[in-house]
């Protein structure tokens, strides 16, 4: 190569960066010991910003346009104007491109369960899982905070960071919530709404916008859910032993349809249902008739007697038994008209009205006519 391309090429120089990694935050433009040319063209596309570095120190921002290096307030940097040096400017110079596209479809979730104080269950715990997007809000910060001198930054070296700010986030912001767990699905588009306004601050530190906050599930332990299964499918079976008859006989259908399977497995299965519906049977009593007690059945507890209060001019007399209101009426002391009260009833009322008290009066003859 000649002189005379030789000092061509130093003043040529483009500058530009296509990704198609999608992954890559940050890239530096490599040049031959970072010497930027007088006159060098910066093109910087839609969805980029570019980071003048000069000498160490971040110089500007340039955002979407083209731009020629050449004015007062750039770094010149060429070999041309430092003869001295033999063609090695001591000048140096980077430029960053750094992506500010959305980086879509990340995903977070939390490692460990989340305890919380429940409501309706109590202390309990929740795992929660879901995406989010992240984009680069201020080149200049999120250079300086993370990227620092790396050549090529990618997403997934700072999205294990950016998860644990929204696990911490989403634990404090549920436990604080108060919300049940049952109703946690019906509240998840507000539930991240809070959860995206409490990480915003600690992301724009980095020179970060989250735009976009899901939350897909949140679940409990597999303990907790089969626990939950089982008390939802008791509401669903409503009458259990309507629904254990049930189960038994399509059982027993299953057996007998195949007696030979499983080396006489389904054949004891069916006798065992079979022994199952026989105690089923005793206590439900033959075709749904009433219960049959066995012989060794405890007799109930004998029914708690009242004790009555009679009220004749003006005054109550009393306690009595039934028993002793049965003498009376014989004896004619007790009437059909006469008012009584006991426990339970509301007020004073005629013996001829209180259920309990008409049978009394059934076997002495109505009084005779008027004549």
């Amino acid at each position: 190569m000649g002189i005379l391309d030789f000092l061509t090429g130093e003043f040529i120089d483009v500058i530009h960066w296509v990704d198609d990694t999608r992954d890559t935050m940050v890239w530096r433009f490599e040049r031959e010991d970072h010497e930027i040319k007088y006159g060098a063209k910066l093109t910087v596309r839609e969805g980029q910003a570019a980071v003048f570095v000069h000498e160490g120190q971040l110089a500007d921002v340039f955002t979407p346009g083209l731009y020629m290096l050449e004015t007062n307030n750039m770094p010149i940097l060429t070999t041309i104007n430092h003869w001295d040096h033999g063609f090695k400017s001591p000048f140096k110079s980077e430029i960053y491109f750094v992506n500010t596209t959305r980086f879509n479809d990340l995903k977070w979730g939390t490692k460990n369960p989340i305890m919380l104080r429940d409501p309706e269950f109590g202390p309990t715990r929740i795992r929660a899982f879901g995406t989010y997007s992240v984009r680069v809000s201020d080149p200049a910060k999120f250079l300086v905070e993370i990227v620092g001198t790396d050549g090529e930054f990618t997403m997934d070296e700072i999205s294990y960071q950016i998860r644990n700010i929204i696990v911490q986030a989403f634990s404090r912001v549920i436990a604080g919530a108060g919300i049940p767990v049952l109703d946690m699905a019906a509240n998840t588009a507000d539930l991240g709404k809070l959860i995206a306004t409490e990480i915003s601050g600690i992301i724009a530190e980095y020179g970060l916008i989250i735009p976009e906050f899901y939350i897909e599930n949140i679940s409990l332990p597999p303990a907790v859910e089969a626990a939950l299964d089982k008390r939802t499918s008791m509401g669903v079976a409503g009458d259990l032993g309507a629904f254990t008859q049930y189960s038994a006989a399509e059982a027993m259908t299953t057996a007998a349809q195949n007696p030979n399977g499983g080396d006489g497995i389904g054949a004891g299965l069916g006798m065992g249902l079979g022994m199952a519906m026989a105690g089923q049977m005793a206590q439900t009593g033959p075709w749904g008739t009433a219960p049959m007690a066995p012989a060794s059945q405890t007799p109930p507890p004998p029914p708690v007697e009242h004790v009555w209060h009679i009220a004749e001019n003006g005054e109550t007399k009393g306690p009595f038994s039934k028993a002793a209101l049965g003498r009376m009426a014989a004896s004619g002391e007790l009437s059909r008209d006469t008012h009584v009260w006991t426990s339970g009833l509301d007020g004073w009322q005629r013996a001829e009205d209180v259920a309990e008290l008409a049978q009394l009066f059934t076997v002495l003859p109505p009084p005779p006519p008027s004549t």
